[in-house]
């Protein structure tokens, strides 16, 4: 017992120790406190199922507040419905035809290894840089508790606890593949409070971080903290499940006349293992999605009161998004990795000093836009090959128009057959081509059909419009890669973190 307090007590010293160190190291580049910060929230496979984009079951009080203190993008779309390439597209402010990130397990100093991550950009302006949890690619659950594939270049300081959902409770989780847990269908509603969970810890770690921040005040912080909730498997709190009766969880209808008149790799992300779905199984694991939802909202909810309690607020740029969406059995689909809206569509509220309250911009967006959008906000000088825009206008008035579209993309087939698809999404349309249209094409009308449900690629009275669209699509596709028309290739002799975690 008196080896386990003191090995506590050498714990609780040395962050502090190593937080005082590389907060106060500045590079010699002063900044002025009036600067603001950023609290950069993140949660894994959300899609918009809250409260605030009107989502009539789940429950989630604290991004719900957060949207009424700042603007709701009601159309913000990932650049490529997957956790790596996602997450490497909004960190560097490039579309993964510029990356080179088209798969997990990679990092952007593979292929780019010179360029300047968003966090990196602020500390090379002098602001504090730190994560909490994940805010690159990790393997769920395996890399919980590690670096996973993080950038070290982008921060000074770097937390990964590990609680329950990871150390623990695994022989508990029910999964539809044993012996799997991250990228198949499971969930458990644990015995333990919010503590004791990863998130739990994750909030509590920000709450630490941010009281330090409070202290200093000649430094402006970035502060990261990428959550871990919904990702499979779904782990939260028994309390959290019982919030959500099973008997009243809805279940997608219709399936197989929605898929009749879709080209085959819109339906590419499916999984063999779905077939062992019924419709218990499906209720239960839409209960354990929305389960922990409201568990990540009240951990958000932690973090975003420790900043009001600090008197952090009113100078700090909160913002909150997901990687990508998920499909909950719409399409016959669960999951990601589909181009319809319920994978590509992510949730991306910003409050900012000085922007419009409560306001909701329904012009098209993408999370590249989030680079140049903080960077302009700061006053950072940001790197010049960012293909984003700013979302600065919108953040004034919701109304603004913005560039008008959003594009998302994926890859199917093998290695040796690869090839892409590419969807478009505008105010009115989601036009989507699977092999430059040879494989496929796609036509919704979100005025008469928000959920995807008739193709009207084929129809004659709408084919100016496949026209138009398509060479739209094309126009943007072009405007995805770097200056030399290639995708860079992985280099994998470059440094590279370990993939293959614990």
């Amino acid at each position: 017992m008196r080896k386990k307090q003191r090995s506590a007590a050498v714990a609780a010293i040395a962050p502090a120790a190593i937080f005082g160190a590389v907060f106060s190291f500045s590079c010699g580049l002063a900044v002025a406190a009036q600067r603001p910060n950023v609290l950069f929230l993140v949660s894994d496979d959300l899609n918009n199922s809250l409260g605030c984009y009107g989502h009539p079951l789940v429950k989630s009080p604290n991004i719900d507040k957060l949207a009424r203190r700042g603007v709701r993008f009601q159309h913000a779309y990932c650049q490529f419905p997957l956790c790596g390439p996602s997450r490497n597209s909004m960190l560097t402010g490039l579309y993964p035809n510029s990356t080179g990130i088209l798969a997990n397990q990679q990092v952007f100093r593979q292929t780019v290894p010179s360029h300047h991550s968003l966090p990196q950009a602020f500390r090379l302006q002098g602001y504090f840089a730190g994560r909490i949890g994940k805010l690159y690619h990790y393997n769920v659950p395996r890399s919980i508790g590690t670096n996973g594939h993080d950038d070290p270049g982008s921060w000074e300081l770097e937390l990964n606890p590990a609680g329950c959902d990871r150390m623990e409770e695994e022989p508990h989780i029910f999964t539809l593949t044993p012996g799997q847990f991250g990228g198949t269908l499971s969930w458990y509603a644990s015995p333990k409070s919010d503590p004791y969970h990863t998130d739990g810890m994750l909030a509590a770690d920000a709450e630490w971080v941010l009281e330090r921040c409070a202290r200093q005040k000649d430094r402006p912080f970035f502060l990261a903290v990428g959550f871990y909730r919904p990702h499979t498997p779904y782990v939260a709190p028994k309390r959290y499940f019982e919030s959500y009766p099973e008997s009243e969880m809805p279940v997608v209808q219709g399936v197989k006349e929605d898929q009749a008149d879709l080209p085959p790799p819109a339906l590419g992300s499916y999984k063999k293992e779905q077939d062992k779905l019924t419709d218990e199984l499906r209720r239960q694991a839409i209960q354990a999605y929305f389960a922990s939802i409201t568990f990540v909202d009240a951990q958000v909810g932690r973090v975003l009161d420790a900043l009001e309690r600090l008197g952090l607020a009113e100078n700090t740029i909160v913002v909150f998004t997901s990687d990508h969406g998920y499909h909950l059995g719409e399409h016959g689909l669960w999951q990601k990795l589909s181009l319809f809206e319920e994978s590509a569509r992510v949730p991306l509220i910003i409050a900012a000093p000085g922007v419009s309250q409560g306001g909701a911009a329904n012009a098209p967006v993408g999370l590249i836009d989030v680079y140049p959008t903080l960077a302009e906000l700061c006053g950072v000088k940001a790197p010049g090959n960012l293909q984003g825009q700013s979302l600065t206008a919108m953040l004034k008035d919701p109304a603004a128009a913005g560039r008008g579209w959003a594009l998302s993309q994926v890859t199917r087939g093998g290695k040796e057959n690869r090839f892409f698809g590419y969807t478009l999404r505008t105010s009115r349309w989601r036009y989507t081509e699977w092999a430059d249209g040879q494989k496929g094409r796609e036509l919704y009308d979100h005025e008469a059909d928000p959920r995807e449900l008739t193709n009207l690629a084929a129809d004659p009275s709408e084919a100016e419009t496949v026209e138009e669209l398509s060479r739209k699509l094309r126009e943007a596709v072009k405007t995805t890669f770097p200056p030399s028309g290639k995708t860079p290739e992985l280099l994998p002799d470059l440094w590279a973190p370990d993939l293959t975690g614990p």
